[in-house]
């Protein structure tokens, strides 16, 4: 089992920042990619950015240049620093990662996703 617990998120105005961060945990022996989805209210769910256990990054184009992801291996944990903030960002945003469990020979693969978190941006 893996667990994805997610923090930060709210409600910031129009040009604001905020910084959400994802924990993962449990049987893991790898993460291959680690990022976040988003999905607003009557949407499909969407990739925002996701970052690679080779420290590749990959960005949803409506946040290149305001978003950053980054991850720390060591503790399993990944951040998204929002800057520029618009009202098109509210969304619950949601941690995904995927990888391979520390179970036995197979090791066989996961796909977690946390409980989401809301990010709302005031005009």
């Amino acid at each position: 089992q893996v667990q994805l617990v997610e923090s930060g998120g709210g409600k910031v105005q129009a040009g604001g920042s905020l910084t959400l961060s994802c924990a993962a945990s449990g049987n893991i022996f790898k993460i291959n990619t680690i990022g976040y989805y988003r999905q607003a209210p009557g949407k499909q769910r969407e990739m925002v950015a996701v970052t690679g256990s080779d420290s590749s990054t990959t960005y949803a184009d409506p946040v290149k240049g305001r978003f950053t992801i980054s991850r720390d291996g060591a503790k399993n944990t990944v951040y998204l620093q929002m800057n520029s903030l618009e009202p098109e960002d509210t969304a619950v945003y949601y941690c995904n990662a995927r990888g391979r469990q520390r179970v036995g020979i197979s090791k066989p693969e996961f796909d977690a996703w946390g409980q989401g978190t809301q990010v709302t941006i005031s005009s």
